[in-house]
């Protein structure tokens, strides 16, 4: 017998996921009314929303080659959010937070596109960023990244969030996917 990794009591009326982990169908059914995502491994089911303010998405493309993408140009993102005022879902309602932009790097090549693509459904869904406390900066309520990772630089490798970055591309599909973001849905 095996035991449900959210009431640790054996399973009782047992539902496996997608991804393969079983529970008690009635423990897993309360979690997916506060998460739509399994609680071992967090992949989403059905299309989650997030807390991300009102801001744009914008991109263009270049001529300019990113190391490790020679052969193409490439995509060049702008995020731009204004200042506003956090709601309910954030962590300090009624508080303001400040205008920010941010701007991010793929390749322009068939599996940049996808990615881009991913992206924009996961901008839409407001999952990108979130308001809360900066890990750079340490400061609270403002714009953060949402764990989608993003190239910000061209060059300088991963430890400076640039290219070349043989992974980054699988790497952040993976991250995208985990959010229930995919070309499927």
């Amino acid at each position: 017998m095996e035991d449900c990794a959210i009431c640790l009591d054996t399973v009782n009326e047992r539902k496996t996921l997608e991804c393969s982990h079983s529970f008690c169908s009635a423990c897993i059914d309360s979690v997916f009314k506060l998460k739509p995502a399994c609680p071992i491994c967090n992949t989403y089911y059905g299309e989650y929303t997030g807390t991300q303010p009102e801001g744009t998405m914008t991109e263009m493309r270049s001529r300019l080659c990113l190391p490790g993408f020679e052969h193409c140009g490439s995509i060049v993102i702008q995020y731009s959010f204004p200042a506003g005022i956090q709601g309910p879902e954030h962590p300090n309602p009624g508080t303001r937070y400040s205008s920010t932009s941010r701007t991010a790097f793929l390749p322009d090549s068939e599996e940049g596109q996808k990615i881009l693509k991913l992206l924009r459904k996961a901008f839409d869904r407001r999952l990108v960023f979130t308001v809360g406390r900066s890990v750079t900066t340490g400061l609270n309520n403002v714009i953060t990244w949402n764990d989608i990772h993003h190239k910000t630089n061209i060059k300088g490798g991963p430890q400076c969030f640039g290219y070349p970055d043989p992974d980054y591309l699988l790497r952040v599909q993976e991250e995208l996917r985990l959010k229930g973001v995919t070309l499927d849905d």
